[in-house]
Parts: structure tokens; C-alpha cells; sequence
């Protein structure tokens, strides 16, 4: 379906098609001719399920949008063509053709090689290279653990011990703890709530003891009645209205901040333009790490729409540069997440896919998406919350589709990121929590091969995800989008459709050993039993 948005400029571009060139240069108006069986990449992860782009009608605006997730200015074809802009454009996929509306004038475009791998390593080495770090390795290497299912929006010290103690009484090992939503005052006043955290330093001790890191929600709103407002409002360290006047500078505004709606309500926004805002928010990030024991941090909102273009700031900027800059801050703390992001592959980020409902429809979605983001640079990334994080639905435990969990679960533990939020033991039968136990143990034994293309990500941009079509150009593999590779060498193959038992698993090329033993000669196709405790995977022999 193609977008209202671009309707009209369709109209006018399918009577004004220009060819391909190679020139850095080009105008705010251009077509591309798509080749046959090519297949482009990129854009908004949030969409990349939609994708690869080419056989079907599409478009997407990325102008102050980056539709909930990580995006880029940049597009990728499997026949070695690229697209990118330091800006952001509007780009819809009509008939035979490629177009960009609204792109700015330092847009290029060109060939880089005739495959997905090789123009993703050029444009990964010229635009977003990799800066030889990478986050914290525990975000990697244990499970991540997330209080938001299990506590919502109370998030209170005896709980959190009480939840950290049940994840080591049930068998899993400690790793990182993200603290969610509420665990603060306010918003803007980052100080443990004082009613539902006696002693939060005793807490981090004892979360420590057990050998965990903790890191704690964040955002860059601020209530407009709290404290720190009438600060930073006196400072203009906020974004501000117009007035209505859209030529008035920021020098000259005497407007009040803006006040933006967000998904818990109405609140001021940090203007990372001005240095001032920047220096409070990592003022008050410190002073958490110094005076509780604070490992890291999980940084929310951020997205382009809540800095609306008719709003000012300090540094007049598109609204995607805002996204952009609340990136930047999390470069001071290796121990970090973020689930908006804008320009900022090839850097030392934890990126998370957005939120998930608890449906297959949605868990059929993280392959696709987390394929997307390794091939707009956005390395190390995690799946969101297994089962998915809409806490709505583990309410009631009648309600629960166990075989999702499970199934989710599998889905998330070859993938760079595996990520737990309700707690598998309090909704799962004995069952479902060993089939659980068993996807976790078999990352375990992968670890090592995770941790090395870790290495290899921070030092090179590669995916440590990839699609097919990266490892096994032009092979037919391009719109596969329910099995991926870690790395070059181990394939995998996940169950996503409720309901089944078996499923059908292409295999390229060469010769590869199954979970099950089984040696397969491919290309070929092979059809599988997948039992509910069953992770398909297939490793390539030399």
C-alpha cells in the first residue's frame, strides 16, 4: 500500500523519470530504474518487514519520522547500487522505479560492487564506519533482564530484589537488570522515588552481590511541574514554541517551552542542541553512577516527531538531527540502549527493535527488521522483549499463548541480543519454561561465536546478523525473511507460525550439519520437524 503522503508526487514522477547517475550530486527529484530482481534495503526498521523493496508498491516519508526505531538516509540494492543522504528524504518504490522526493542536494548515489555485502561494506566504511568499540559485553553474553512486564508502572526496591532473586532460584544466570519507567520522582528529577526505594544503594549493593549490572530507564522530558523546570526554562535550555513565528531565532524568543505529547502524557523536551541541556542530563546521569552504583542506561523517547519543525531550539536543525544528538550522549556510557535512532550506525550503541504486541504476527516481524538494522550499521542490536512487551497482555495468564513465549524466545537466542521481561517461571507451564531453558543454554554454547563477531562489528560495521542474500548473493535468497545468518557460517531457522510442527528450510550451497545431526547438501530444500523444543539451526562444514 502506497502512503498518502506520496501520492501526488507519484503522479508527477511517473512523467518525469530521470536515468541512474553516478554524480554526488543530484536534485531534490529522482528516479531510479530498478533493475531485474533487484531488491533495496534500508530506511526505517520499524518498516523493514514490508521489505526488501522492489516487487511490491511502497513509500515512506523519514522527514521528522523515524517511525518509532532506528532509520537512516540510506537505501541498498543487491546488485551493488546505494543511496545516501546526510538528510532525510522521502523515497517510494512504484511500478519499476525508485523514487526520492524532497532529498537535499548532497544526496549521492552510485555502484559499489554487484552484491548486498559489498555495498553495504562501502557505504559502511565511506557514510557510518565503525569506530573499533562496542557496548557493554554483558549485553551479549548473559540475557538481559527487563522489570517493565513484571512491574509496569510500579517499580519499587522489594520487588526488583525480589525479581533478581527469582531469576538465579530459577535456574538462569544474572546479566544485565534494566529498572524501567517510574523507577524516578519525576520526570526530569532523576532521584529514586523515595517512597518505593528506601534504600536504593543498598539495593545496587545487593544486585551487585548477585552479579548483576543494573541499568535505569531514562528519557529527556521534564514535567513541566517539576523543579527542574523552572531551571532549565530560565536557562532556554528547553525547546521552545514559535509563537506562530516561524523566522524568530532562538536568540530573540521570549516563547515558553514547548509542551509535547508523549505516550505518558505532556511534558517539557531537553534541547540537545544547547550545550546547557546537555551538560544537566549528563550532570544527572553521573551523579546516579557516583552516588548509587548506576552501570548504565536505557535511553527512551528521543524520536524526531516529539521535536516538532515548528518549534525552536537553540541550533535551528531538522527534527531527526534531535534524535541524532540524544544518541550522541549515550557514547559516555558503554552500558546503553536505545530504541530511536537517527545517523548513528557504526557506533558503540545497544539498539533495540521497537515494541512488540504478544502476537505471531509481530514475532514474524524481528527477523526482517533486525536484518535491517545490521545493514544500516546498527550492529548490535536486540529483538525487544521476548514474548513482546505490550504488558497488557500477561495480565491474565489464561490469555497467554505459551508456544509464542517459547517460539519468541528461540527466535531471540541466536541473534545478537536476547532479551526477558516477564518472567518465564510465573507464566510458563514446566514444559514451555524447559524448552525456554534450552533455547538459553544453546546461546550459551554459541557465545563465543557471538562475542567474535562482536569483536569483528566493532572493528568492521559487518552484521553480526545477516540476511541470506548477504552471505549467498544472488542465489534466489533476497525475500527470505524467516531465516538469517550469525555470521557466514551458522544458519537459522526458527519456528514462526503457531500452530506447526514442521517447517520448510532453503539451504545454500555447500555442505552444513543440523542441531539434529543430520548432514544436508545444498542448495536444496528440505522440509523438518520442529518440535516445540526445537531451535532449528545448520552449520557450515569446510
Amino acid at each position: 500500500m502506497i502512503k498518502n503522503f506520496t501520492f501526488c508526487f507519484l503522479l508527477c514522477c511517473c512523467a518525469f523519470i530521470k536515468t541512474f547517475s553516478q554524480s554526488n550530486a543530484v536534485s531534490t527529484n529522482v528516479a531510479i530504474k530498478l533493475q531485474p530482481g533487484e531488491r533495496w534495503w534500508g530506511g526505517a526498521v520499524s518498516e523493514a518487514d514490508k521489505g526488501p523493496f522492489g516487487a511490491f508498491p511502497y513509500g515512506v516519508n523519514l522527514i521528522g519520522d523515524n517511525k518509532g526505531n532506528q532509520a537512516q538516509p540510506l537505501l541498498i540494492s543487491n546488485h551493488g547500487r546505494y543511496v545516501w543522504c546526510n538528510q532525510p528524504f522521502a523515497f517510494s518504490f512504484l511500478h519499476d522505479s525508485l523514487l526520492i522526493d524532497q532529498a537535499c542536494d548532497s544526496m549521492q548515489q552510485g555502484k559499489a560492487g554487484n552484491t548486498l555485502g559489498e555495498v553495504y561494506r562501502y557505504v559502511s566504511q565511506n557514510y557510518f564506519p565503525a569506530t573499533g568499540k562496542h557496548p557493554d559485553t554483558l549485553l551479549f553474553t548473559q540475557p538481559q533482564w527487563n522489570t517493565w512486564i513484571e512491574l509496569t508502572y510500579n517499580q519499587n526496591q522489594q520487588d526488583i530484589l525480589k525479581y533478581a532473586q527469582s531469576i538465579i532460584e530459577n535456574g538462569f544466570k544474572p546479566g544485565v537488570l534494566m529498572i524501567d519507567d517510574t523507577w524516578q520522582e519525576d520526570y526530569g528529577i532523576w532521584n529514586f522515588h523515595p517512597g518505593r526505594f528506601p534504600d536504593p544503594k543498598g539495593m545496587m549493593n545487593k544486585l551487585h552481590q548477585m552479579g548483576f549490572k543494573v541499568m535505569l530507564w531514562i528519557c529527556p522530558f521534564i514535567s513541566a511541574d517539576a523543579p527542574p523546570y523552572r531551571t532549565l526554562k530560565s536557562q532556554k535550555a528547553l525547546l521552545l514554541e514559535s509563537g506562530g513565528d516561524t523566522t524568530m531565532t532562538w536568540q530573540k524568543a521570549k516563547t515558553e517551552p514547548a509542551i509535547i505529547r508523549w505516550w505518558n502524557g505532556a511534558s517539557a523536551v531537553l534541547d540537545f542542541t544547547n550545550p546547557v541541556a546537555v551538560k544537566w542530563f549528563k550532570d544527572q546521569l553521573n551523579y546516579l553512577q557516583k552516588t548509587y552504583g548506576v552501570d548504565g542506561f536505557k535511553f527512551d523517547a528521543g524520536d524526531s516527531y516529539f521535536y516538532p519543525s515548528n518549534t525552536i531550539s537553540f541550533e535551528k536543525t531538522l527534527p531527526n538531527h534531535h534524535t541524532e544528538l540524544f544518541g550522541q550522549i549515550g557514547l559516555a556510557y558503554p552500558l546503553n540502549e536505545y530504541r530511536a535512532m537517527w545517523k548513528m550506525g557504526g557506533q558503540p550503541l545497544a539498539e533495540r527493535i521497537a515494541d512488540k504486541n504478544h502476537n505471531w504476527e509481530d514475532l514474524q516481524k524481528l527477523i526482517p527488521q533486525v536484518a535491517v538494522q545490521g545493514l544500516e550499521g546498527y550492529s548490535f542490536t536486540c529483538p525487544d522483549m521476548i514474548g513482546g512487551g505490550d504488558y497488557v497482555s500477561f495480565l491474565n495468564r489464561t490469555t497467554l499463548d505459551q508456544d509464542l513465549i517459547v517460539r519468541s524466545a528461540q527466535c531471540h537466542a541466536l541473534m545478537p541480543m536476547m532479551q526477558f521481561s516477564v518472567a518465564p517461571w510465573r507464566v510458563l507451564d514446566e514444559v514451555h519454561l524447559a524448552a525456554i531453558k534450552k533455547a538459553v543454554s544453546l546461546r550459551q554454547q554459541k557465545t563465543g561465536i557471538i562475542m567474535q563477531l562482536v569483536l569483528q562489528a566493532a572493528h568492521t560495521g559487518e552484521p553480526i546478523m545477516r540476511p541470506l542474500e548477504y552471505v549467498f548473493p544472488m542465489q534466489g535468497y533476497a525475500d527470505v525473511k524467516d531465516q538469517f545468518m550469525l555470521g557466514n557460517n551458522i544458519m537459522v531457522a526458527p519456528m514462526l507460525v503457531k500452530g506447526k510442527t514442521s517447517r520448510e528450510v532453503l539451504v545454500p550451497k555447500g555442505k552444513w550439519k543440523a542441531d539434529d545431526g543430520q548432514i544436508i547438501k545444498g542448495p536444496s530444500k528440505v522440509v523438518i520437524q520442529v518440535p516445540l523444543d526445537r531451535l532449528p539451526y545448520f552449520e557450515r562444514l569446510k
